[in-house]
């Protein structure tokens, strides 16, 4: 990547942004970087996403969508495709989780989450789905459900699984998945949790929600973006914000039946917690990022919490016979 630099100086050149001040922002999970731009009174950020480990098509068709629906995704003012290189609209820097950290409003900020997946979910599907999304289907669930045993299991016991008792696992979550599907679909923006939600001042209703981090968005079941927003990996979330959520998001959907939402609930916040403990094994054996090992244990409450719907029984039972509570640990950094 020596010609990153040469490449990234002449996007900025082209796109008018040569002269400017270039402060680099912390980084996340993945391997796009970004910077702050200042020129003058002008500001933007900078997404460095190099190919062919990421791709930017995604995120500037979803955040095009979004805006078009009216909400407040970040504009896309410069980009090179080929080449992983956007400008974007900057938002700042009052994520929910910073606004949290200095004493926000804690209910305010959900209930503004909420109201947003409610708008979203009650438009006609082929109005809230750019065309060509594709569907998140089984198949993709069940791999993300695996990464726990990949890397996890592995970690933690010194090597994999035998094949047939993973396939059994591969197979239980096939037929909970069917829960999962007993509730409508809409577009699923995937990680929509405190760190990728922001408050911006001078803009009204769910305006005021700021998103980030859509690229992955697909067609999905509506309950996958509300159990990330209330099961998080990265806090703990009082059980009153919870319930009032739940009941927030119920009373704009009345025909929506009860039972069907909280299966779909417990299922794909089931197997997205499972998906987070092995990417969060992933990144800091893999990607040398061990910061995320510090979610484990909350991770793993909130995974055998959701085991308890009768969904998840057969789920449950062969974790606490392969991976049981005794040995659900944070598991020792690699020598």
């Amino acid at each position: 990547m020596s010609e990153r630099p040469e490449i990234i100086a002449g996007f900025l050149r082209h796109s008018g942004w040569r002269e400017a001040t270039r402060v680099p922002l912390a980084a996340d999970a993945s391997f796009r970087r970004y910077e702050r731009l200042t020129d003058g009174a002008r500001q933007a950020l900078m997404m460095d996403a190099p190919p062919p480990q990421e791709d930017v098509r995604p995120y500037v068709t979803i955040a095009r969508h979004l805006c078009d629906l009216g909400y407040s995704a970040p504009r896309v003012l410069a980009e090179d495709i080929e080449a992983g290189l956007l400008l974007l609209e900057d938002f700042g820097d009052d994520t929910f989780t910073r606004l949290l950290a200095s004493g926000a409003d804690e209910i305010e900020l959900y209930r503004l989450a909420t109201d947003l997946l409610i708008d979203l979910h009650r438009r006609p599907l082929e109005a809230a789905v750019p065309p060509g999304l594709p569907a998140y289907d089984d198949e993709k669930l069940i791999d993300e459900a695996a990464l726990l045993i990949e890397w996890y299991v592995a970690a933690v016991h010194g090597g994999p699984l035998p094949d047939g008792t993973a396939q059994e696992y591969r197979d239980l979550w096939r037929f909970a998945l069917r829960t999962a599907r007993q509730v409508p679909d809409s577009l699923v923006l995937r990680d929509y949790h405190v760190d990728n939600l922001m408050r911006l001042p001078g803009r009204d209703g769910i305006k005021a929600c700021g998103l980030l981090d859509f690229q992955d968005a697909v067609r999905g079941p509506v309950t996958y973006d509300f159990v990330s927003l209330i099961e998080d990996a990265r806090r703990d979330i009082v059980g009153d914000i919870v319930t009032e959520m739940r009941g927030r998001y119920l009373e704009a959907f009345p025909a929506l039946d009860r039972d069907a939402f909280d299966g779909s609930v417990a299922v794909l916040g089931a197997q997205r917690h499972a998906k987070v403990i092995g990417i969060f094994i992933r990144l800091c054996r893999r990607d040398g990022k061990p910061v995320y090992l510090d979610h484990i244990s909350r991770v793993w409450r909130l995974l055998e919490r959701s085991c308890e719907h009768p969904a998840l029984g057969a789920i449950r039972h062969w974790l606490d016979a392969h991976i049981p509570p005794e040995t659900r640990v944070i598991p020792p950094m690699p020598s």
